[in-house]
């Protein structure tokens, strides 16, 4: 998924700098979950995962990434589904997927709002979605929430056919990278008809807790073995950059407003978003968490600036400092590609003393 600091390319690195703790399948908080790379990642080398994003959109990939440990079966609805002649057979969520993909288009909330044809009537009609895309939207977000209003799909199973169409959704959204903005002309990649990806099915066999809710009211309730940190490094914040995701993912019908149609976000705000508060913000979790080890992931242009955050963290235990050069994202270049193409990514780790 393209998502501003998504660790896929960096989680490998992370997790060989962590491999001085011998650690092996410890309680690993993936304190701002996002897209769950790390938390996928972390699972899959065997540790019990809590995870915790303020995106609900992040909180379906967290139930159908971390929690879930199970393929899903849909035994409530296989019986009604008839699966097209293959050459080699699918499996339950393939043959759910393409009964999804082949259901008659419906004007519906994303047509209605975030198309062209369905916004025709503003002086700037939004472009996110061909009209057909934004029906076919719609169409899935329907049948799924009438399979789980019928209790013909478990939780599970619900929360696994969404994450397939978020995880789909941005190979056909006409946008740089984030929708706060749609571009006026179509991507190629926006218009080309949809068709539902399937997610990966990760099982550690351990009790996976993921949250919906700041990350702090968490830190108390577990001792954890690695907590790890990887918070907004500039003043944007993610709700505004995410609303069409959140608002697929929840399928509220929610008021929006301006010419990108943003929902409200005024409960999703991160502090660390705010120079004047980013760094009070980090002590905190520091000094009141229960840990042996946080790592924090950071930007090197990150509005904590680096000596500032050594001097806290040094104030707890051993500190570590490690930095990673790599290709810095286009639409983060600040026009500047020739002179800014490759960034440094921190890693701080801290053992934490024992008090």
């Amino acid at each position: 998924m393209r998502f501003i600091g998504n660790k896929e390319k960096l989680v490998e690195w992370i997790y060989d700098e962590l491999k001085f703790t011998n650690l092996k399948g410890g309680l690993f908080f993936d304190f701002f979950s996002g897209t769950t790379n790390v938390g996928k990642h972390f699972k899959k080398k065997g540790y019990q995962i809590i995870s915790s994003d303020l995106l609900y959109t992040s909180y379906v990939l967290q139930k159908a990434y971390i929690e879930n440990n199970e393929e899903p079966k849909f035994s409530g609805i296989l019986k009604d589904i008839e699966e097209p002649l293959n050459l080699f057979p699918s499996s339950e969520l393939e043959m759910v997927l393409n009964y999804l993909d082949g259901l008659e288009p419906k004007k519906g909330f994303i047509y209605e709002n975030y198309t062209p044809e369905g916004t025709v009537h503003l002086d700037a009609p939004r472009m996110f979605f061909t009209s057909e895309n934004g029906k076919k939207i719609d169409a899935i977000r329907i049948q799924i929430n009438e399979w789980f209003k019928d209790n013909l799909i478990s939780e599970q199973e619900y929360f696994i056919l969404i994450a397939c169409l978020i995880e789909t959704v941005p190979f056909y959204a006409n946008i740089s990278g984030v929708y706060a903005a749609f571009h006026k002309k179509w991507d190629p990649r926006a218009i080309k008809p949809l068709k539902l990806r399937p997610i990966e099915i990760i099982s550690n066999d351990k009790k996976n807790l993921v949250f919906n809710t700041n990350s702090i009211e968490l830190i108390k309730n577990f001792d954890y073995d690695i907590i790890y940190l990887d918070p907004p490094y500039n003043s944007r914040q993610y709700a505004p950059n995410y609303h069409l995701l959140e608002t697929i993912s929840k399928y509220d019908s929610p008021e929006i407003r301006g010419v990108a149609g943003l929902r409200d976000y005024s409960k999703q705000k991160s502090t660390f978003c705010v120079k004047s508060k980013a760094l009070e913000e980090l002590e905190y979790i520091v000094s009141q968490a229960n840990f042996k080890y946080l790592v924090l992931s950071y930007n090197c242009e990150g509005i904590m600036k680096t000596d500032d955050i050594l001097n806290v963290l040094k104030k707890y235990g051993e500190l570590s400092f490690k930095e990673y050069k790599y290709l810095r994202y286009k639409s983060n270049n600040n026009g500047d590609s020739n002179k800014k193409k490759f960034i440094n990514e921190q890693l701080f780790i801290l053992k934490k003393l024992v008090s």
